[in-house]
């Protein structure tokens, strides 16, 4: 039997909302890994997942193009390098909406955590890059609920360079070839990304991510989070406080002649 629980904080949407959805039955909590590809992301959560299970938490991961519904139709669109930055929003907007309704909100319901795998500040950021109106992307995922917790891993360019050479190599539309077409897969991806995590430590500011050091090794930010997720999500323990009323309590009663 579990003997920790989660802090209860009312959840929000981003914007006008789902006015079907009774916020009020969503007993669970939603954590959200964000960073760019090659931080550990995956990672993390795989370790997290493993620690909350044995917390006595049933949880739930989720992740960017994983809907059933339109993420295949993501992966194919991108093969032919011809998407063009609004219908990229608009395919994120329908992944989500359709992980949202059928994945999301159904744990949430049932008082899972659920453990997301970016978050629409992935949008947000590759929106930006892009140069999409920034009011326009945040309006389009206004539907979202706003997360319990969002952990940014944080990495340079050249360190991100380094591990994506190292664990397969770079793609066209991580290397942001769609915005530069004349220059080499390689100057691309240091120009798009370094754009990219300028702009996610904007978002870090603006919604007040936990921010922590990617270059870290996997144990150390383990740590990090499960501290961070204890701190912020669970009831703090009442029994020493309990202790010390009943010691002030005896203390006051011997003093009485």
């Amino acid at each position: 039997m579990n003997s920790m629980k989660l802090v209860e904080v009312p959840k929000r949407f981003f914007g006008l909302g789902l006015p079907y959805i009774d916020l009020q039955e969503l007993k669970g909590k939603i954590i959200v890994i964000e960073g760019t590809d090659g931080v550990g992301r995956s990672t993390q959560i795989a370790m997290l997942r493993d620690w909350l299970e044995v917390q006595g938490f049933a949880t739930m991961e989720t992740g960017w193009t994983r809907s059933d519904l339109i993420g295949q139709t993501i992966t194919e669109a991108k093969e032919g390098h011809s998407l063009n930055k609004w219908t990229f929003n608009l395919l994120y907007a329908t992944d989500f909406a359709d992980r949202l309704e059928n994945q999301i909100l159904p744990a949430l319901r049932a008082g899972y955590i659920v453990l997301a795998d970016r978050y629409i500040y992935t949008a947000f950021a590759r929106a930006h890059a892009r140069g999409v109106d920034p009011r326009w992307v945040r309006d389009l995922f206004g539907f979202a609920l706003v997360p319990d917790i969002v952990f940014y891993l944080k990495i340079d360019v050249k360190t991100l360079i380094q591990r994506v050479l190292e664990s397969g190599g770079m793609d066209y539309w991580e290397s942001g070839q769609d915005q530069n077409p004349h220059s080499d897969m390689y100057d691309s991806f240091r120009k798009y990304q370094s754009q990219l995590l300028r702009v996610y430590d904007q978002l870090a500011l603006e919604y007040q991510f936990h921010v922590l050091n990617a270059r870290h090794s996997v144990q150390r930010t383990q740590r990090a989070l499960q501290q961070a997720i204890t701190e912020y999500l669970f009831e703090k323990p009442k029994a020493a406080g309990r202790r010390k009323r009943l010691v002030l309590k005896s203390a006051a009663t011997k003093s009485i002649p």
